[in-house]
């Protein structure tokens, strides 16, 4: 099984180190907050604790979350941003990165920023992962993004990601339909892939009461990971999961291994944040979880 787009198979890794002994190289390109983990701040420490290198760009470098009622900061310019990328080519680096993982983007020009950077990446190493996090909103609250960077995801991100990974109410936007149980979500995901990405992963679906589940599909088929609801901190789980899910897929071919593994993690932190009461993930504090969490799900074979 391959979680590679566009029918491409990538040979399988055990772990995040390659056959010459170099831990594999990720560039994520996405925001940061200097309080709490969301964005880069829960991207890189979980990918790093899984032994991956990261290189991170920041989209916007804000005080904290705007969850918590308040905060202060910038947005990057895409101009800034593509100086850094620029940066990296002109060291001759992009050859050694592995994998793209995009996330809370800011501007719709730093879209452009981010596929340009996708770009220089293939260029100089035609067998990188790129794993595009299309955030735009959730149920609930509707969209929370700038005009424009939702179109942006549906009209240019998807043909240039191998994995995108959509809540529901993102699902919904990228496929023009609704995906209210797990058959609607397997034929939405179906529209998706047909745009570019050869594998689509969907969190947040609600399969029954107390119960929270997620699904990956692709070309050799669909699983699914279904688990009690954690009623843990909403701000940074899904950055946490899409770190957590191109981490194990870049360790293994197997995409319902990958699902397993990063839903096991990410339910173990959701867990112990709740613990803890506290509104921010307790990463640092739980980090343990993110490689040997307490208990293992299984990924149910859909088709």
């Amino acid at each position: 099984m391959s979680v590679a787009g566009r029918g491409r198979r990538f040979p399988e890794q055990a772990t995040s180190i390659d056959r010459g002994g170099r831990a594999l190289n990720i560039l994520s390109i996405q925001s940061s907050v200097a309080y709490g983990h969301v964005g880069n701040s829960a991207a890189v420490f979980t990918l790093q604790r899984l032994g991956f290198e990261v290189w991170a760009v920041n989209t916007v470098a804000l005080s904290n979350h705007p969850g918590h009622g308040g905060w202060r900061g910038h947005f990057a310019t895409p101009a800034s941003v593509a100086e850094i990328v620029r940066g990296l080519d002109d060291r001759g680096v992009l050859a050694r990165c592995d994998a793209v993982l995009t996330g809370y983007l800011g501007d719709p020009g730093m879209g452009e920023v981010a596929i340009d950077a996708i770009l220089r990446v293939r260029a100089a190493n035609r067998d990188v992962r790129v794993c595009c996090d299309p955030v735009m909103g959730d149920a609930g609250r509707g969209f929370f993004v700038r005009p424009g960077i939702p179109e942006f995801f549906r009209e240019r991100a998807l043909a240039h990601a191998d994995i995108v990974v959509p809540n529901a109410f993102e699902l919904e936007f990228l496929a023009g339909r609704s995906c209210a149980g797990v058959e609607e979500a397997l034929v939405a995901a179906d529209i998706v892939r047909a745009l570019g990405p050869g594998l689509v992963v969907v969190t947040g679906l609600a399969p029954g009461p107390g119960r929270i589940a997620t699904l990956a599909v692709g070309a050799d088929g669909a699983w699914i990971v279904d688990t009690p609801f954690v009623d843990g901190p909403k701000n940074g789980a899904g950055d946490l999961f899409s770190a957590l899910f191109l981490g194990h897929a870049l360790r293994t071919a197997d995409t319902a291994a990958a699902l397993a593994g990063a839903v096991s993690a990410t339910h173990a932190m959701m867990g112990a944040s709740a613990a803890a009461g506290s509104m921010e993930l307790t990463l640092i504090a739980a980090q343990n979880l993110l490689v040997e969490p307490k208990f293992l799900f299984k990924a149910e074979r859909l088709r």
